[in-house]
């Protein structure tokens, strides 16, 4: 169920029977020529098709992250680390309030797992609660079918071109862009992040056949619904 097409009456009705609920967690941040707001759509999407047989409500992705060596690049917005975790605990303390009471955090971005540690952190003094927290591209069964289909995969590269996060407007290179030196890039103020990644795209091929894609979307699909169903304890 997504939370912007039923009201608070449902909402309380569902709590009668089930408990469970889903947070995404995204970014709004630069993937070279693919939208701004890949991670949030994707952590959204997965989060969505994942729960729709299961009747789970899905609230709205939280589509700004932590996100700070990208802010040399226009439209990339990036939350501090205390205030992101504090919204994080905000959003499970009233979820909590509510009823709700097993909850799983769909995280799309990297930058993001601070709010990791917090769900642990806030089991600990919530103790009559469970979270899991998914980092659905690159879970287990995930990580394996990019592997499959190419392991030179990161940031912006193919593994991150889907139908729904391309766009119709930008053509994509055609050749294997090589893998940029991580070592140097952490220790790099954003200007000098940008100047190092150029485009973005931190390497590997820009796109793959769509095929491929849907492949490796089955695969994160069943793989976040398996956390949804459980176990929880």
């Amino acid at each position: 169920m997504k939370i912007a097409e039923i009201n608070w009456l449902q909402i309380e009705n569902y709590l009668k029977t089930d408990d469970r609920a889903i947070l995404p967690l995204g970014s709004t941040e630069q993937h070279a020529g693919l939208s701004l707001s890949v991670d949030s759509i994707l952590s959204e999407r997965v989060a969505l098709e994942a729960a729709a047989p299961l009747g789970v409500p899905v609230f709205p992705v939280l589509a700004y992250g932590v996100t700070p060596y990208f802010l040399s690049y226009p439209g990339s917005i990036s939350i501090r680390i205390e205030t992101y975790v504090r919204i994080v605990r905000d959003i499970l303390d009233s979820l909590k309030r509510q009823g709700f009471r097993r909850i799983l955090i769909v995280n799309g971005h990297g930058g993001n797992q601070p709010a990791g540690s917090l769900a642990i952190e806030w089991m600990a003094d919530n103790p009559d609660t469970a979270v899991k927290f998914h980092n659905w591209w690159n879970a287990p069964k995930a990580f394996a079918k990019v592997q499959e289909i190419d392991p030179i995969a990161s940031h912006a590269s193919w593994m991150e071109n889907f139908p729904w996060t391309r766009l119709a407007s930008v053509e994509q290179p055609t050749q294997q862009k090589p893998m940029v030196d991580f070592d140097r890039m952490r220790v790099m103020d954003p200007d000098k992040v940008r100047e190092l990644l150029g485009d973005g795209n931190f390497g590997g091929h820009y796109e793959k056949p769509d095929a491929d894609m849907l492949a490796l979307w089955e695969v994160a699909v069943a793989e976040t619904r398996a956390l949804i169903e459980g176990p929880w304890a």
